[in-house]
């Protein structure tokens, strides 16, 4: 009897603790707010019952999610974050992130060459990608350069991305292509836009002032991120997506693992999840993301709509991330004098 009640005793205790090792096995993820019902539909759920873990959501912009990863350096307080290239190397930087053990990511050779170390430094592994092109009127006017929004007969007609928007960069990096100046202080496309300011109709912070702009035939032509084509497409009006002879730009997003993260090879198992084919089909069919999974099939109405395919992947022109990163603040300052608010 009382070797009965030991063994039941010991097989209680069993569970307890299994019970309580199940319940340590929890996975902390820092990622942006954008469209967080589907990604637990799609991603986060479907993880959970995979691993037989549990995952903690926190959101927020990049700023404000590193700035929090720098406040609990000592402890940290998540185990795998995504944010902006720039972002990442900023993080690294800071000593916030770990080196990416590639080998433990299986879907890791289906990127695209792009995404696979996007800093050049074994930090970061990008999950999507988009590209920064020029949506116009193509019965009003013809672009085959970046430096064509600045030609007299179209720049009446132009909103062109404010500095401080993730669009503003990028564009003012590739009229600088188009102009011959490939410096990284951005000084020659900005006096060029300065030069044209009170002709071009608006210096635009948000992508959807855009569409009622165009609508209203106040525009023919601005520089957008290829996720936001998706309304100007049910204007009903004759409009292209330019392919500039200087190639198009765009912007990256990479997941990195926090330093001395608590359940390392759960996050590079996340990670892994979330580059899979399937997981990255389900993400860019319903347009959530781009994919930088090389294997995603998706329709031609769905490609349409996203950042798709080897040559469009290949076509970027990235703003290297410590360009971004060392002249952020100059690249400001000249806007305020050549361009202003």
């Amino acid at each position: 009897m009382l070797n009965k009640t030991m063994l039941a005793s010991a097989t209680a205790l069993m569970l307890t603790m299994g019970a309580a090792h199940a319940q340590e096995k929890t996975l902390t993820i820092s990622v942006y707010a954008l469209s967080q019902d589907e990604f637990k539909e799609i991603v986060y759920d479907p993880f959970e019952a995979k691993c037989g873990c549990k995952l903690v959501v926190e959101t927020g912009n990049s700023v404000e999610r590193i700035a929090k990863m720098e406040a609990n350096k000592a402890n940290p307080v998540i185990d795998m974050a995504v944010v902006s290239m720039a972002d990442a190397l900023s993080a690294t930087r800071k000593g916030l992130v770990e080196k990416i053990d590639t080998a433990k990511i299986s879907n890791y050779g289906k990127l695209y060459d792009i995404a696979k170390d996007p800093n050049g430094d074994g930090m970061s592994v990008g999950y999507t990608f988009y590209a920064t092109s020029i949506v116009y009127r193509s019965d009003k006017m013809k672009i085959d350069s970046w430096a064509d929004l600045l030609k007299p007969e179209n720049v009446g007609h132009v909103a062109f991305p404010n500095v401080t928007t993730n669009q503003g960069p990028p564009s003012l990096y590739m009229l600088g292509q188009a102009l011959g100046s490939d410096t990284p202080d951005l000084k020659a496309p900005i006096a060029a836009v300065g030069e044209k300011k009170d002709e071009i109709v608006t210096f635009y912070v948000k992508s959807s002032q855009l569409v009622q702009l165009m609508q209203q035939e106040e525009i023919w032509a601005a520089p957008i991120g290829r996720f936001t084509w998706a309304p100007f497409g049910k204007l009903g009006l004759p409009l292209a997506w330019a392919t500039p002879k200087e190639g198009q730009t765009g912007g990256m997003n990479v997941m990195v693992l926090a330093k001395d993260a608590k359940n390392p090879d759960l996050a590079l198992e996340f990670m892994d999840f979330w580059l899979s084919t399937e997981v990255q089909t389900k993400l860019a069919e319903r347009m959530i993301d781009s994919p930088a999974n090389s294997d995603v099939k998706v329709s031609d109405e769905v490609a349409n709509n996203i950042t798709y395919g080897e040559k469009t992947a290949k076509s970027l022109k990235l703003i290297p991330s410590a360009i971004a990163l060392d002249n952020r603040e100059a690249w400001l300052s000249e806007w305020n004098a050549k361009v202003g608010q």
